[in-house]
């Protein structure tokens, strides 16, 4: 079925079991070879490209309908959820419905609550839905073309992110469940756009005491193999609550 008719079905649904005027936008973070990557659909028959998103059912509150969105889109559970601002500027849908009557559910104006998400890239399996030909993870550095005011949201998850690093830990959503320091490192730097020192990084994480050194080390790099670590879970969660000292 063509992306018109399916949005026009989609909307006469619409009307009966969403909130008016109210919809939900998800930057999904994943690391995958040294690169940050974020989510990404392209709508039907259009050369336009979306982050995950959609509208809240009647009988749900926000972070329901954000954790329902992301599950449809990656499988995934448990996903690291921050809700970080609303974008409410008139005529956000940008054209993209223009051709459509002004009944249409997804023409009428929407308040979006705009969440980041960070998960394992390992753990997610890419869902299409109907009004999609393309889920992809695309590096934040080779970004399509947006529908919308969606670059804009993408801009400020990963502003928000990058003030996230001065006050509390990641790295357990992006990261496997064992990982090296350099590794860590290298994640921290992505998301920073700069250089970290090397001695620094190390005695900082080690400070914060959410790390547990593993008995084991990476095998099959060509120097000294590097230790593995494993975040402690009680630890890392206690500092998502109450925060960490010092910035980067």
């Amino acid at each position: 079925m063509e992306f018109n008719k399916i949005i026009e079905k989609k909307s006469a649904e619409a009307w009966e079991i969403y909130i008016p005027n109210l919809s939900v936008d998800c930057v999904v973070f994943g690391f995958h070879d040294t690169t940050l990557k974020v989510l990404v659909t392209r709508l039907k028959d259009k050369d336009l490209w979306a982050l995950p998103g959609g509208y809240v059912l009647k009988t749900e509150n926000l972070k329901e309908a954000a954790n329902r969105i992301l599950y449809s889109r990656t499988g995934a559970e448990n996903i690291y959820l921050q809700e970080f601002k609303v974008f409410s500027d008139l005529n956000r849908s940008g054209g993209v419905f223009d051709e459509f009557p002004d009944t249409l559910w997804n023409k009428q104006r929407f308040l979006s609550v705009a969440f980041y998400a960070l998960v394992d890239f390992h753990q997610v399996n890419l869902v299409l839905d109907d009004i999609s030909d393309a889920c992809e993870w695309k590096s934040i550095e080779e970004l399509p073309n947006f529908m919308m005011d969606h670059r804009s949201i993408f801009k400020k998850a990963l502003t928000t992110l990058r003030k996230q690093l001065n006050h509390k830990p990641i790295g357990y959503n992006l990261l496997p469940e064992k990982f090296t320091m350099p590794e860590l490192q290298k994640l921290y730097e992505i998301i920073l756009a700069k250089k970290l020192n090397r001695g620094n990084f190390y005695r900082k994480m080690l400070r914060y005491d959410i790390l547990i050194k593993l008995d084991e080390s990476r095998k099959g790099g060509a120097h000294k193999a590097p230790d593995l670590y494993q975040f402690d879970l009680e630890k890392y969660e206690k500092a998502l609550k109450e925060g960490l000292n010092n910035g980067w």
